[in-house]
Protein backbone atom coordinates (compact mmCIF):
# COMPACT_ATOMS: atom_id res chain seq x y z
CA UNK A 1 0.00 0.00 0.00
CA UNK A 2 1.30 3.40 -0.94
CA UNK A 3 1.22 6.47 1.27
CA UNK A 4 0.64 9.61 -0.20
CA UNK A 5 0.22 13.45 1.40
CA UNK A 6 -3.33 12.68 0.93
CA UNK A 7 -3.43 9.12 2.65
CA UNK A 8 -1.24 11.03 5.35
CA UNK A 9 -3.91 13.72 6.07
CA UNK A 10 -7.47 11.70 5.85
CA UNK A 11 -5.73 9.26 8.40
CA UNK A 12 -4.92 11.60 10.68
CA UNK A 13 -7.83 13.63 11.06
CA UNK A 14 -10.06 10.36 11.32
CA UNK A 15 -7.39 9.75 14.33
CA UNK A 16 -8.42 13.07 15.25
CA UNK A 17 -11.85 13.47 15.32
CA UNK A 18 -12.54 9.86 16.40
CA UNK A 19 -10.00 10.25 19.72
CA UNK A 20 -11.81 13.96 20.61
CA UNK A 21 -15.20 12.01 20.44
CA UNK A 22 -14.02 9.18 22.27
CA UNK A 23 -12.28 11.21 25.19
CA UNK A 24 -15.41 13.32 25.48
CA UNK A 25 -17.46 10.40 25.74
CA UNK A 26 -15.43 7.88 27.28
CA UNK A 27 -15.02 5.47 24.48
CA UNK A 28 -11.76 4.24 23.26
CA UNK A 29 -13.38 5.53 19.52
CA UNK A 30 -13.74 2.32 17.55
CA UNK A 31 -17.39 2.34 16.92
CA UNK A 32 -16.60 5.71 15.09
CA UNK A 33 -13.48 4.87 13.72
CA UNK A 34 -13.70 1.42 12.33
CA UNK A 35 -16.46 2.24 10.30
CA UNK A 36 -15.00 6.18 9.08
CA UNK A 37 -11.02 3.84 7.89
CA UNK A 38 -13.37 1.03 6.19
CA UNK A 39 -15.43 3.72 3.80
CA UNK A 40 -13.38 7.37 3.79
CA UNK A 41 -10.39 6.41 2.32
CA UNK A 42 -11.95 4.42 -1.16
CA UNK A 43 -14.28 7.46 -1.19
CA UNK A 44 -11.42 9.80 -1.53
CA UNK A 45 -9.84 7.30 -4.57
CA UNK A 46 -7.49 5.68 -2.32
CA UNK A 47 -6.71 1.84 -1.90
CA UNK A 48 -9.38 0.79 0.67
CA UNK A 49 -8.60 -1.38 3.77
CA UNK A 50 -9.97 -4.51 5.01
CA UNK A 51 -11.91 -5.52 7.65
CA UNK A 52 -8.59 -7.34 9.10
CA UNK A 53 -7.00 -4.54 8.52
CA UNK A 54 -8.86 -1.68 9.63
CA UNK A 55 -9.71 -3.98 13.37
CA UNK A 56 -5.81 -3.91 13.59
CA UNK A 57 -5.61 -0.63 13.36
CA UNK A 58 -8.04 0.17 15.48
CA UNK A 59 -6.67 -1.98 18.11
CA UNK A 60 -3.22 -0.11 18.25
CA UNK A 61 -4.84 3.15 18.41
CA UNK A 62 -7.13 2.60 21.10
CA UNK A 63 -4.28 1.64 23.07
CA UNK A 64 -2.89 5.11 23.22
CA UNK A 65 -6.15 6.99 22.67
CA UNK A 66 -7.39 5.73 25.48
CA UNK A 67 -4.49 6.61 28.03
CA UNK A 68 -4.82 10.35 27.06
CA UNK A 69 -8.43 9.60 28.53
CA UNK A 70 -7.69 8.41 31.85
CA UNK A 71 -4.93 10.88 32.57
CA UNK A 72 -7.24 13.76 31.98
CA UNK A 73 -9.60 11.95 34.42
CA UNK A 74 -7.12 10.97 37.21
CA UNK A 75 -8.06 13.54 39.68
CA UNK A 76 -11.86 14.15 41.15
CA UNK A 77 -13.00 10.77 42.44
CA UNK A 78 -14.45 9.60 38.88
CA UNK A 79 -12.24 6.89 38.63
CA UNK A 80 -13.75 3.53 40.37
CA UNK A 81 -10.02 1.33 41.13
CA UNK A 82 -12.15 -1.93 42.46
CA UNK A 83 -14.58 -1.71 39.42
CA UNK A 84 -11.62 -1.24 37.28
CA UNK A 85 -10.28 -4.52 38.58
CA UNK A 86 -12.38 -6.59 37.96
CA UNK A 87 -14.16 -5.54 34.45
CA UNK A 88 -10.28 -4.94 33.20
CA UNK A 89 -9.10 -8.12 34.29
CA UNK A 90 -12.14 -10.05 32.52
CA UNK A 91 -11.68 -7.69 29.65
CA UNK A 92 -7.76 -8.47 29.22
CA UNK A 93 -8.33 -12.01 29.18
CA UNK A 94 -11.79 -11.75 26.72
CA UNK A 95 -9.96 -9.47 24.62
CA UNK A 96 -6.52 -11.27 24.11
CA UNK A 97 -8.71 -14.41 22.92
CA UNK A 98 -11.12 -12.26 20.40
CA UNK A 99 -8.16 -10.87 18.67
CA UNK A 100 -5.95 -13.57 18.70
CA UNK A 101 -8.68 -16.23 16.96
CA UNK A 102 -9.80 -13.16 14.73
CA UNK A 103 -7.36 -14.49 12.31
CA UNK A 104 -9.56 -17.56 11.48
CA UNK A 105 -12.45 -15.13 10.55
CA UNK A 106 -12.92 -13.57 7.34
CA UNK A 107 -13.82 -9.75 6.55
CA UNK A 108 -17.19 -10.47 6.60
CA UNK A 109 -17.53 -12.78 10.22
CA UNK A 110 -15.42 -8.87 11.46
CA UNK A 111 -18.18 -7.02 10.32
CA UNK A 112 -20.88 -9.03 11.43
CA UNK A 113 -19.30 -9.28 14.81
CA UNK A 114 -18.93 -5.49 14.79
CA UNK A 115 -22.88 -4.82 13.70
CA UNK A 116 -23.69 -7.24 16.35
CA UNK A 117 -22.18 -5.24 19.00
CA UNK A 118 -23.37 -1.91 17.43
CA UNK A 119 -26.61 -2.58 17.33
CA UNK A 120 -26.26 -4.11 21.19
CA UNK A 121 -25.37 -1.18 22.48
CA UNK A 122 -27.80 1.28 20.17
CA UNK A 123 -30.93 -0.70 21.89
CA UNK A 124 -29.26 -0.09 25.31
CA UNK A 125 -28.10 2.86 25.31
CA UNK A 126 -32.40 4.10 24.65
CA UNK A 127 -33.28 2.40 27.74
CA UNK A 128 -34.48 4.54 30.55
CA UNK A 129 -31.29 5.16 33.38
CA UNK A 130 -33.86 6.00 36.01
CA UNK A 131 -31.70 7.41 39.44
CA UNK A 132 -27.99 6.58 38.09
CA UNK A 133 -26.58 10.11 38.32
CA UNK A 134 -27.91 10.72 42.13
CA UNK A 135 -25.97 8.25 43.73
CA UNK A 136 -23.24 9.36 45.66
CA UNK A 137 -19.67 8.84 43.88
CA UNK A 138 -18.62 7.43 47.46
CA UNK A 139 -21.20 5.55 47.78
CA UNK A 140 -21.77 3.33 44.33
CA UNK A 141 -21.66 -0.65 44.79
CA UNK A 142 -21.72 -2.87 41.67
CA UNK A 143 -22.60 -7.22 41.48
CA UNK A 144 -18.70 -8.06 40.84
CA UNK A 145 -19.95 -11.54 39.30
CA UNK A 146 -22.27 -9.52 36.88
CA UNK A 147 -19.71 -7.14 35.77
CA UNK A 148 -16.56 -9.28 35.26
CA UNK A 149 -19.06 -11.67 33.32
CA UNK A 150 -20.06 -8.86 31.13
CA UNK A 151 -16.79 -7.32 30.18
CA UNK A 152 -15.51 -11.35 29.47
CA UNK A 153 -17.78 -11.36 26.37
CA UNK A 154 -17.50 -7.90 25.50
CA UNK A 155 -13.64 -8.40 25.58
CA UNK A 156 -14.20 -10.98 23.10
CA UNK A 157 -16.12 -9.47 20.91
CA UNK A 158 -14.37 -6.09 20.74
CA UNK A 159 -10.69 -8.05 20.44
CA UNK A 160 -12.28 -9.76 16.88
CA UNK A 161 -13.05 -6.22 15.39
CA UNK A 162 -9.85 -4.49 17.07
CA UNK A 163 -12.17 -2.35 19.40
CA UNK A 164 -11.75 -1.65 22.94
CA UNK A 165 -15.43 -2.40 24.05
CA UNK A 166 -16.36 0.42 25.71
CA UNK A 167 -19.29 1.23 22.83
CA UNK A 168 -21.10 -1.85 25.18
CA UNK A 169 -19.33 -1.36 28.29
CA UNK A 170 -20.67 2.20 28.84
CA UNK A 171 -24.58 1.38 28.12
CA UNK A 172 -24.04 -1.82 30.55
CA UNK A 173 -22.31 0.53 33.48
CA UNK A 174 -24.95 2.63 33.07
CA UNK A 175 -27.72 0.13 33.13
CA UNK A 176 -26.70 -2.83 34.44
CA UNK A 177 -24.41 -1.91 37.47
CA UNK A 178 -26.01 1.49 37.66
CA UNK A 179 -22.91 3.68 37.95
CA UNK A 180 -23.44 7.21 37.51
CA UNK A 181 -22.49 8.47 34.07
CA UNK A 182 -19.27 10.62 34.92
CA UNK A 183 -17.86 7.43 36.76
CA UNK A 184 -18.93 5.47 34.01
CA UNK A 185 -17.44 7.66 31.45
CA UNK A 186 -13.82 7.62 33.50
CA UNK A 187 -13.77 4.18 34.83
CA UNK A 188 -14.81 2.89 31.06
CA UNK A 189 -11.79 4.87 29.69
CA UNK A 190 -9.30 2.60 32.09
CA UNK A 191 -11.07 -0.47 31.34
CA UNK A 192 -10.65 -0.23 27.54
CA UNK A 193 -7.23 0.79 27.92
CA UNK A 194 -6.56 -2.71 29.65
CA UNK A 195 -8.84 -4.40 26.68
CA UNK A 196 -6.83 -2.44 24.03
CA UNK A 197 -4.00 -4.24 25.47
CA UNK A 198 -5.38 -7.68 25.21
CA UNK A 199 -6.53 -6.92 21.82
CA UNK A 200 -3.35 -5.35 20.19
CA UNK A 201 -1.55 -7.91 21.38
CA UNK A 202 -3.45 -10.62 19.97
CA UNK A 203 -3.65 -8.69 16.84
CA UNK A 204 0.43 -7.87 16.23
CA UNK A 205 1.09 -11.88 17.15
CA UNK A 206 -1.19 -12.81 14.37
CA UNK A 207 0.75 -10.01 11.85
CA UNK A 208 -2.87 -8.03 11.21
CA UNK A 209 -1.38 -4.72 12.22
CA UNK A 210 -0.18 -1.92 9.12
CA UNK A 211 2.50 -0.23 11.70
CA UNK A 212 2.39 3.06 9.84
CA UNK A 213 -1.45 3.25 9.07
CA UNK A 214 -1.17 2.92 13.34
CA UNK A 215 1.12 5.50 13.84
CA UNK A 216 -0.34 8.33 12.64
CA UNK A 217 -3.61 7.68 14.20
CA UNK A 218 -1.99 7.22 17.57
CA UNK A 219 -0.07 10.76 17.22
CA UNK A 220 -3.88 12.12 16.22
CA UNK A 221 -4.96 10.24 19.62
CA UNK A 222 -2.52 11.64 21.92
CA UNK A 223 -3.09 15.59 20.92
CA UNK A 224 -7.17 15.02 20.62
CA UNK A 225 -8.25 12.21 23.33
CA UNK A 226 -7.35 14.45 26.53
CA UNK A 227 -8.87 17.74 24.73
CA UNK A 228 -11.90 15.22 23.93
CA UNK A 229 -12.08 14.60 28.11
CA UNK A 230 -11.85 18.22 29.12
CA UNK A 231 -14.71 19.02 26.89
CA UNK A 232 -16.36 16.15 28.09
CA UNK A 233 -16.55 17.55 31.85
CA UNK A 234 -17.80 20.60 30.48
CA UNK A 235 -21.22 19.58 28.80
CA UNK A 236 -23.85 18.22 30.98
CA UNK A 237 -24.21 14.29 31.47
CA UNK A 238 -27.60 13.71 29.74
CA UNK A 239 -26.16 15.64 26.38
CA UNK A 240 -23.47 13.04 26.92
CA UNK A 241 -25.47 9.91 26.84
CA UNK A 242 -28.19 10.80 23.77
CA UNK A 243 -24.61 11.94 21.58
CA UNK A 244 -23.25 8.66 22.27
CA UNK A 245 -26.82 7.02 21.98
CA UNK A 246 -27.02 8.78 18.63
CA UNK A 247 -23.40 8.07 17.47
CA UNK A 248 -24.27 4.37 17.83
CA UNK A 249 -27.26 3.65 16.51
CA UNK A 250 -25.89 5.95 12.95
CA UNK A 251 -23.59 3.19 12.75
CA UNK A 252 -24.90 -0.11 13.51
CA UNK A 253 -27.58 1.34 10.86
CA UNK A 254 -24.79 1.70 8.31
CA UNK A 255 -22.84 -1.61 8.74
CA UNK A 256 -26.20 -3.96 9.10
CA UNK A 257 -27.32 -2.36 5.48
CA UNK A 258 -23.57 -3.31 3.92
CA UNK A 259 -23.93 -6.30 5.73
CA UNK A 260 -27.78 -7.10 4.16
CA UNK A 261 -26.84 -5.39 0.98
Amino acid sequence: MEYSMLFLIIIFMIGFVGSFISGMVGIGGSIIKYPMLLYIPSLVGLSAFTAHEVSGISAVQVLFATIGGVWAYRKGGYLNKKLILYMGISILIGSFIGGYGSRYMSDEGVNLVYGILAITAAVMMFLPKKGVDDIPLDEVTFNKWIAASCAFLVGIGAGIVGAAGAFILVPIMLIVLKIPTRMTIASSLAITFISSIGATTGKLLTGQVLLFPAVIMIIASLIASPLGANAGKKVNTKLLQVFLALLILGTAIKIWFDILT
